[in-house]
């Protein structure tokens, strides 16, 4: 494969240079823009430990597929293990926006980590909200400040999209459940501690569906290989196998039968987490290319001058903005339970994850060659960024959603 441009030796190591990303910002993409004193202190704490913390091992967690357990740690100290959880079980007790525009400054950082970060946090919020006073306490406080992490078991490798026809078994025998059953694709599966479960317990449909809260260590709980993933690696993702295990019934978050509309309230959240976290790698590849076209020349000049590119930049600058206040509407609408939230979560989980995808994979296209290689950042960024599409609902489910909101209104 024959490579454009200049030798080897000259390339430039893109990977830790988040420093320079905030004093680059044009105002017209700041992210920063109409938010509160408080926010843009949340957002500055953010950027920092995104930069210092996470940024400068950013491609060695991905190679090494190492699971960054303390750099975690660091940020739950910061209060980022449960931002959104109530401050008396040791929670940030910050709204909705708080928590987007916190993903979206530590995914500048490391997209695959934050994304972890955010389903873990999803998952203290189901416990701290479903849960009774005994659990709240019992799980909430070791999770949010990461002494222990979480996991969020829903898919099968017969149910994706059709959630609500899950098939793992929880049979009621006197003041215990016995689970049989596996779920697929699992983040954080094997080294997360807690596992919240959606599992059968009555009828078929979603009315049947009850969610129970699991520990590591659970007789009969086991898990598959690692998988192989072409990104997210910074988080291993396993299957959960359950095999007459145990439970106890006091495990149960809410009433049997609720488990279903449980998930798909932490999905509401989960789908504004994961599109925030798009958000961040998306502007982090703004700037790369913003950088690469001032520096790189071609035909005697630097790139920046190529108008066709210009106005490409200038279209990544537009959707990331768009898909920006498109998100942050949604958390505010979530935030204040209005009926249309779970609409708006997904048309803004639809537009940021594709347009980000877009954008970082444009940023890679400007770059040329040296997109494609390791040593720049901007490749990570496409390969955590694509399965965005994919989890927390797929975006064709998210256009069946918005759609239905249409037709049946």
């Amino acid at each position: 494969m024959a490579w454009c441009g200049a030798p080897r030796a000259a390339r430039r190591l893109l990977l830790p240079r988040c420093a320079v990303w905030r004093r680059r910002i044009a105002s017209c993409i700041d992210p920063s823009a109409g938010l509160t004193e408080e926010q843009k202190e949340f957002q500055s704490v953010a950027l920092d430990f995104a930069a210092k913390e996470m940024a400068p091992h950013m491609a060695e967690w991905d190679e090494k597929e190492i699971f960054p357990v303390d750099t975690m740690r660091k940020a739950a100290q910061l209060g980022f293990g449960g931002i959104y959880v109530k401050p008396d079980v040791g929670g940030s007790g910050l709204s909705r926006l708080d928590t987007s525009v916190i993903f979206e400054a530590l995914s500048t950082g490391c997209t695959s980590t934050t994304a972890y970060m955010s389903i873990h946090n999803m998952c203290v919020w189901m416990i701290d909200t479903f849960g009774n006073e005994e659990q709240r306490r019992r799980f909430c406080p070791s999770l949010c400040s990461m002494e222990q992490f979480a996991s969020y078991c829903l898919t099968e490798p017969g149910s994706g999209s059709d959630a609500a026809s899950l098939l793992t078994s929880a049979q009621r025998k006197g003041d215990t459940y016995v689970l049989n059953g596996s779920k697929a694709f699992i983040s954080g599966g094997g080294d997360a501690d807690v596992y919240v479960v959606m599992c059968r317990t009555g009828g078929p449909g979603p009315k049947g569906i009850s969610c129970l809260v699991l520990e590591k260590g659970t007789p009969g709980l086991s898990f598959g290989k690692k998988e192989r993933k072409v990104g997210w690696n910074s988080q291993p993702t396993r299957a959960v196998i359950f095999e007459d295990c145990v439970v106890p019934v006091s495990n149960r978050l809410g009433a049997e039968g609720q488990g279903f509309s449980i998930a798909m309230k932490g999905l509401n959240g989960g789908r504004v987490n994961i599109a925030s976290c798009s958000l961040g790698a998306a502007h982090a590849s703004v700037l790369l290319a913003q950088e690469h076209l001032t520096v790189r020349k071609q035909f005697g000049e630097p790139l920046a001058n190529n108008q066709y590119l210009q106005f490409r930049l200038a279209e990544m600058a537009t959707r990331l903005v768009a898909a920006r206040l498109m998100v942050r509407n949604a958390a505010r609408a979530l935030q204040e339970e209005l009926g249309d939230a779970p609409v708006l979560c997904s048309m803004a989980k639809l537009f940021a994850t594709d347009a980000c995808f877009e954008i970082c994979n444009q940023a890679l296209q400007m770059h040329g060659g040296y997109g494609y290689l390791k040593d720049y950042a901007v490749q990570q960024f496409v390969r955590d960024v694509r399965v965005h599409q994919i989890l927390e609902g797929t975006n064709e489910v998210m256009r069946i959603i918005v759609a239905r909101s249409l037709l049946q209104g």
